[in-house]
């Protein structure tokens, strides 16, 4: 625990302000995406934009790639959650189909064997497969966020859970720790967004049964 602290102490001290910048904005975006605020995606957009820098510095250039892909995700995430819905309204909270998972799952797996060939043998990148695998959990994250499907709270638990250990062996410690709040904010958001789901359900319930 005490290497730890120590660890974060040596990293705030030397973190640079792209990292600054980086961390307030990545935590204050999770945090409106627990709250369904639409500002999540503008504070996404400068987030992303910080960390394809740091993780181009460190030889991580899956997640780097992953940032570009997140830079205009958020774009279309913002227009998903305002215009979305039926008729251009708000989009809901909804449940993936089991046809959604499925093709997730066959995606996420081809992307995975893929990326992390051409990075092993093509590349310099360090740790290549594992890399390629929190990316592709990242990419189906995102993009079910994206659409607010319930079911992105639990790629992001999992895929935050490995981040942690992958950034504090690469010594970004700070960022090994926002993964760490990350995961934190990912129960809350999937607690908060699973109790608007059941009452959403509730709702309807009752008028279909007229």
């Amino acid at each position: 625990m005490t290497d730890i602290l120590n660890n974060l102490t040596e990293a705030l001290q030397a973190m640079s302000l792209v990292e600054v910048i980086g961390v307030i904005t990545g935590i204050a975006g999770v945090w409106l995406a627990a709250k369904q605020h639409i500002g999540t995606w503008l504070l996404g957009l400068v987030s992303v934009a910080m960390y394809v820098w740091i993780f181009y510095d460190v030889r991580l250039y899956a997640d780097m790639g992953l940032q570009i892909f997140y830079f205009f995700t958020s774009i279309y995430g913002w227009y998903s959650w305002r215009y979305g819905g039926k008729n251009h309204s708000e989009i809901k909270v909804s449940r993936i189909t089991k046809q959604e998972f499925i093709l997730s799952a066959i995606l996420g797996v081809l992307f995975t064997a893929v990326l992390g060939y051409f990075l092993e043998n093509f590349t310099n990148a360090d740790l290549s497969y594992i890399d390629s695998a929190t990316t592709a959990v990242s990419l189906i994250g995102y993009w079910m966020m994206a659409r607010k499907k319930l079911e992105n709270w639990l790629l992001w638990l999992a895929v935050d859970a490995v981040y942690v250990g992958i950034y504090y062996y690469k010594d970004l410690y700070l960022t090994s720790f926002l993964y760490f709040v990350f995961l934190i904010l990912a129960t809350k958001g999937y607690i908060d967004w699973k109790k608007e789901y059941i009452q959403s359900q509730n709702a309807v319930t009752p008028l279909n049964a007229c």
